[in-house]
């Protein structure tokens, strides 16, 4: 199992779409190959910097959406309302 962070820093007036927009997505990502789970997450302070937080069976099905024209136009149309560039790690459940 492979658990995936993604930190996005949104402007602050684009938050609402981009929740739409995550939300509207997160059935198709759910439905993709491999991911079980994805949450979205907000920092309490600054309030425009998100998370995604997303299970995988393994490292080949992620890097299969990452590859995936889903993730391409989820990408393209979720690109413009960033603030700053995305962070992203892949983790593992250590305890």
């Amino acid at each position: 199992m492979i658990q995936r962070i993604v930190k996005l820093t949104i402007h602050p007036d684009k938050m609402d779409l981009f929740v739409s927009m995550f939300k509207l997505s997160k059935p198709k990502i759910i439905g993709f190959g491999g991911c079980s789970q994805v949450k979205l997450l907000r920092a309490n302070y600054p309030d425009n910097i998100v998370f995604t937080y997303s299970y995988w069976t393994d490292a080949e099905s992620l890097e299969r959406y990452r590859n995936s024209e889903l993730f391409k136009e989820i990408w393209k149309n979720v690109k413009p309302l960033f603030a700053g560039k995305p962070e992203a790690w892949s983790v593992d459940e250590i305890a």
